[in-house]
């Protein structure tokens, strides 16, 4: 007859011949176990299609093999790739990752987290973009940034985004431009791609045009927005750098309403180089990300804190400088 309940460890060990205790470490490989217990278990798992309570497993102690992302939205192409990315790298490892859009509003990150820390995943990786988010100063578990520098004790893995700055803006002067705007979502000390371009300005001597909307402003008010201050802007600018690919597409399209031809009139370049926006614009000039690299370096690190965890040694005892990857300008047709 049909079993008429999950099946539970007690009917795994029951089935195996063994006790719950061994059951428990061949499901986290803890301590010695011979091959044919192992088989044994693993059997009886199969045979009862046992799923373990993550939960519970959780209340005692054990691993949930369960990474939480925090992402402002995958339903931007970076960090769409970025958790693809990062699934992939954890899965490598038996990890399972649950992935929350913050949607860039602070209370819905706090709520994200309390869900992540309560649920007692192994570990966090945040590139939520709420700076000064003063609740991961609690979390006592392995926690990993990208791109996000909330205390110089929880590790930040990013892109090299000043040199990356640089590299879109001298591209522009190269190109002929001599009055490149930039286009961002938060202007500030710590924008990297802004610090680049002002950088690579300042060398020049020519004056910084900084037109900032913030990336979580809701569609299509956002569009708009930039499209106002471009149209406001007319006749002041002749090269766009956006800090974003889908903004730099969305300028390229701007151009065309507004009779500009691209790269006649206007040059545009931007930053991110995801696939998604690759394969739907391939002439966009852009600055690439690493981002496969930039996943697994934070993946590498969680593990690394997680197994530090096991050993017993306590975490963010000491600053760590933020990991920086390089990047890489790719030139298309829009400049």
């Amino acid at each position: 007859m049909p079993q008429r309940r999950e099946p539970t460890l007690a009917d795994v060990a029951e089935l195996a011949g063994v006790s719950l205790t061994t059951v428990s470490r061949v499901l986290n490989n803890r301590g010695y176990l011979s091959e044919t217990t192992k088989e044994r278990v693993g059997a009886a798992i199969a045979e009862l299609n046992y799923r373990p309570n993550q939960i519970a497993r959780a209340l005692h102690g054990m691993a949930t093999q369960s990474i939480g992302v925090i992402v402002p939205t995958v339903a931007l192409p970076f960090f769409g790739e970025l958790a693809a990315r990062l699934e992939v790298a954890l899965a490598e490892h038996g990890y399972r990752i649950l992935v929350c859009n913050s949607q860039g509003r602070a209370e819905r990150e706090r709520e994200y987290l309390d869900l992540l820390v309560s649920h007692r995943v192994d570990g966090i990786i945040s590139s939520a973009h709420n700076e000064d988010l003063a609740d991961y100063g609690t979390v006592r578990m392995p926690l990993v940034m990208i791109d996000r520098d909330l205390s110089p004790t929880i590790p930040n893995i990013r892109c090299d985004n000043a040199r990356g700055g640089v590299l879109a803006t001298e591209h522009l002067l190269a190109r002929g431009s001599r009055r490149p705007l930039l286009l961002t979502s938060r202007t500030g000390s710590r924008n990297g791609r802004e610090a680049g371009y002002r950088a690579a300005l300042a060398r020049s001597g020519i004056e910084p045009q900084i037109v900032a909307v913030v990336f979580n402003t809701p569609e299509p008010e956002r569009t708009q927005r930039i499209a106002e201050e471009l149209t406001n802007r007319i006749g002041h600018f002749d090269a766009v750098f956006a800090t974003d690919d889908l903004t730099a597409a969305g300028v390229v399209e701007w151009a065309r309403l507004a009779g500009m031809r691209v790269p006649e009139d206007l040059r545009v370049i931007g930053f991110d180089g995801t696939q998604a926006v690759r394969q739907a614009m391939p002439g966009l000039t852009t600055i690439r990300q690493p981002i496969d690299q930039i996943a697994r370096r934070a993946v590498a690190e969680l593990l690394a804190q997680i197994e530090a965890v096991h050993d017993g040694v306590e975490l963010r005892e000491r600053e760590t400088a933020p990991m920086e990857l390089p990047v890489e300008l790719v030139v298309g047709r829009t400049t």
